[in-house]
């Protein structure tokens, strides 16, 4: 069914390796600077010593003590920036805020917490957990808790979709706003997976980098990529009405005009080789756009850096735009893989080279994999008149989700 109504993005918050503000992130990724560092795992013997933390983030400029001894730092991420988001949409009490919903995501949730808690019963007794202990871990209190600080009683939810998970709560908010649930929607999605284990258990499905250089370990479509980087961060968008945002007179930084979503039927985790899902998913996203897939100009891909996932994405792009193959990137060989945070962080990420017209770089790609064998924009961020933008976000389970934005 076509949207009803347009939906453009006028607000955008973010916390990421690679900054805690949009201009900061964007002034990063532009220039190809990776967040990726050492980090403690706590894990004897590990062998993934990096990732992307948070750094410099002061959570008492946004976040009570309250607020910062109950709640998860996934939803202390995700808290923050909403925050930003709603700022940077001049949203205010003159707006009725039963118009206004939320739907904010994560991949894993309160794993940080869950942790924690689990070693308090194991060490003393039941009578030491956190009476906060759940509605500070679980996944849909992020959008609990940004609907309680703002008064917005509209739409509530969380769409809990591993690394896609952003990127649907981003597409079902647009189709949320289009079919008349709400006019304005908070959308995006919150991680803080860095735990031991939380980094164990991708250890043991063989899915993290075990590469000791931190700023080359994310590598995209590189034929010596040895899997993903694990990060934290969190970005938010607010999604609102067309014409109310005309009216509102604030900046719009485009518009969403295409969600597509699909399945794999394939694997617990595994892609099936020739990309089949993936493509699919980006063939719904054009078809709702009711675009051509020449008029792309650029993919934000969902590149990890995974042997497997990289050559499926790539035969998947081969099989969709065939002859007209448009810029691609990912912005993962900066920021690492945020997971349930990833579509949210992209999408800030690939409405900010429409509004500069810059594609950003694949840092990193020394040697291309000549199964993958397409242009990835190598190293070095490029300038082009960018009208559309599609963003692939896929996840363990087999689910995929492709989003279009464009110029207004």
């Amino acid at each position: 069914m076509k949207l009803q109504r347009r939906v453009v993005v006028t607000g955008m918050g973010i916390v990421s390796p690679i900054g805690n503000s949009i201009n900061d992130a964007w002034n990063a990724c532009k220039s190809g600077i990776s967040g990726i560092s050492f980090n403690e795992t706590n894990i004897p013997d590990s062998p993934v010593t990096i990732g992307g933390r948070i750094k410099d983030l002061d959570l008492k400029e946004y976040l009570d003590v309250k607020e910062i001894r109950r709640l998860d730092p996934f939803i202390q991420y995700s808290l923050i920036s909403s925050s930003q988001a709603i700022k940077d949409a001049s949203i205010d009490s003159s707006i009725d805020c039963s118009r206004i919903g939320v739907n904010f995501s994560s991949g894993i949730g309160g794993i940080s917490n869950i942790e924690k808690n689990h070693d308090l019963l194991n060490n003393y007794s039941y009578k030491k957990i956190s009476p906060f202990f759940v509605p500070g871990s679980i996944i849909n209190m992020a959008s609990g808790f940004i609907s309680i600080r703002n008064g917005f009683t509209g739409p509530s939810m969380s769409t809990v979709t591993a690394c896609s998970a952003a990127s649907h709560s981003i597409g079902m908010s647009a189709r949320s706003i289009a079919y008349g649930d709400a006019d304005i929607m908070v959308a995006g999605g919150g991680e803080m997976s860095s735990t031991p284990l939380g980094i164990g258990g991708f250890i043991a499905a063989r899915a993290l980098s075990e590469s000791s250089d931190p700023l080359t370990a994310s590598r995209p479509w590189d034929k010596d990529r040895d899997g993903f980087v694990l990060s934290d961060g969190s970005a938010a968008l607010v999604l609102e009405e067309y014409e109310q945002a005309k009216k509102r007179n604030v900046h719009i930084y485009g518009e969403i005009i295409g969600f597509g979503m699909s399945s794999d039927a394939h694997h617990m985790t595994a892609p099936p080789e020739n990309g089949k899902g993936a493509a699919t998913a980006m063939h719904e996203a054009l078809k709702d756009a009711e675009i051509d897939c020449s008029e792309i100009h650029y993919i934000n891909a969902h590149g990890t850096s995974t042997p497997l996932g990289d050559l499926a994405e790539a035969n998947a792009i081969k099989s969709t735009f065939l002859n007209t193959i448009p810029n691609i990137s990912s912005t993962k060989s900066m920021t690492g893989h945020t997971l349930g945070a990833a579509g949210a962080i992209e999408s800030v990420f690939s409405l900010l080279a429409i509004r500069d017209g810059v594609v950003p770089p694949t840092i990193n790609l020394d040697n291309l994999d000549p199964n993958c064998g397409l242009d990835f924009t190598p190293h070095t961020a490029r300038d082009k008149k960018i009208t559309t933008v599609m963003n692939n976000s896929f996840g363990f389970g087999g689910t995929n989700s492709s989003l279009i934005f464009k110029r207004v």
